[in-house]
């Protein structure tokens, strides 16, 4: 089915001709799942503008202007090295160093074109990156089992109980669309532009260093398969073989990949005067460090012996289900570039000290964890995904405007 699926595609493409008829072709492919985030993510923006009303604030301020956003507004506005944006944060120096560069750069771009105010431009960047992080995660899904598990990834992408940061002006949104496309890239073969894909990526969030590792783990495969095949050497005639990709594109684009995380991270360290570990040393500041996941335990021992708020109980579910999905794919033996991708993912996620209420936004981006979930709707009865799909959307429907306006703690 998913060798029918491909070249299916891939006949609709070529005859498509020209690159933009190729890029209409896919975006119709994807028309059905597109819609259908884009209708769920608009129920959760009205509902969470509902609530503003209701509690007297304003819906863009909701939206644009709440926890980290603040940060990338500030650094759009101002550069790096200003104070904090209010008393809830840490005023040390540097400590807006800790957020990457990209977001801050496109909202400073479309503050540049449109006239519009910096949170307008910072809704615009996230729910742009988020709907095209809808697509990618549309053609991984097609790419791998079909359109229908593609657009049902797609929804349940949208129907996470967290899901209402993708329409914040946050960067996981950013980090999910570069992330997808790069996949798609090297899954498909394109690995130079999965290579530069993943050098953006590298710019949005420290954890990017997932697609990184993905894509030099599917350059490796493909280098290794080559290899044992003799691919290196010339077919019959002269062509190379079906397939072939040059060795030096696979170095250009492993070499590619690692080079906008490395870049920000060497810069940051200059400017501390910190050297190569400065950046480490600004995320210290906030309370963050790799300690192979002890804090995590402690806190769920605290949470399950001690009870906690129900948004740290939602984070505890949300991380023990990411687990079990962890599984499921892993057993489901997918192509290494998505497991590499989802282990670091899942890796830093848990791995990291403090701030286990904001572990499943650090896992959105680990949208192929969804895979077995949407295979099983895929195999269902109309009516059963329907039912499951339409109660999660009505979980992360209400559960969105509780986390922005009720709940106690840092999204």
């Amino acid at each position: 089915m998913v060798a029918e699926t491909v070249e299916r595609a891939g006949g609709v493409a070529a005859a498509s001709g020209t690159p933009w008829g190729r890029v209409g072709a896919a975006a119709r492919r994807a028309r059905t799942a597109l819609l259908w985030f884009v209708g769920i993510r608009l129920a959760g923006a009205a509902c969470v503008a509902a609530w503003a009303w209701r509690t007297g604030r304003h819906p863009r301020s909701l939206l644009g202007g709440s926890w980290d956003s603040q940060w990338y507004l500030s650094i759009a506005r101002h550069g790096y090295g200003m104070a904090a944006p209010d008393g809830r944060w840490p005023d040390v120096p540097g400590a807006d160093l800790a957020f990457f560069p990209l977001f801050p750069w496109l909202v400073r771009g479309v503050g540049a074109v449109l006239p519009v105010h910096p949170l307008t431009a910072g809704l615009i960047v996230a729910w742009g990156a988020a709907l095209l992080a809808a697509w990618g995660i549309f053609a991984v899904g097609e790419h791998l089992h079909g359109r229908r598990t593609g657009t049902l990834l797609v929804v349940l992408w949208a129907v996470l109980p967290h899901a209402v940061v993708e329409s914040l002006a946050y960067t996981e949104a950013l980090l999910t669309a570069l992330s997808a496309w790069a996949l798609y890239a090297a899954l498909s073969g394109r690995f130079l532009w999965a290579g530069a894909l993943a050098a953006l990526a590298g710019l949005a969030r420290p954890s990017a260093l997932a697609i990184v590792a993905a894509v030099q783990a599917a350059v490796a495969v493909r280098a290794w398969r080559q290899w044992r095949r003799g691919a290196r050497r010339s077919a019959p005639g002269g062509r190379a073989p079906d397939g072939h990709v040059p060795g030096r594109r696979l170095c250009a684009a492993a070499l590619l990949a690692p080079v906008g995380w490395l870049g920000y991270v060497l810069w940051v360290g200059r400017r501390t005067g910190r050297g190569p570990l400065g950046y480490f040393a600004v995320q210290a500041r906030w309370g963050s460090r790799f300690d192979f996941g002890r804090d995590a335990l402690r806190a769920v021992r605290r949470l399950v012996l001690l009870g906690a708020p129900p948004a740290y109980l939602m984070a505890l579910a949300v991380v023990a289900v990411a687990l079990l999905l962890y599984v499921l794919l892993a057993a489901d033996r997918p192509p290494a570039a998505v497991l590499g991708y989802v282990t670091v993912l899942v890796v830093l996620a848990l791995g990291g000290t403090g701030y286990f209420a904001s572990k499943p936004r650090f896992l959105l981006p680990a949208f192929p964890l969804l895979l077995p979930a949407a295979l099983a709707l895929a195999r269902a009865r109309r009516r059963t995904t329907a039912v499951i799909t339409g109660g999660l959307a009505a979980l992360s429907l209400g559960y969105g405007p509780y986390l922005l306006t009720l709940a106690a703690m840092p999204l």
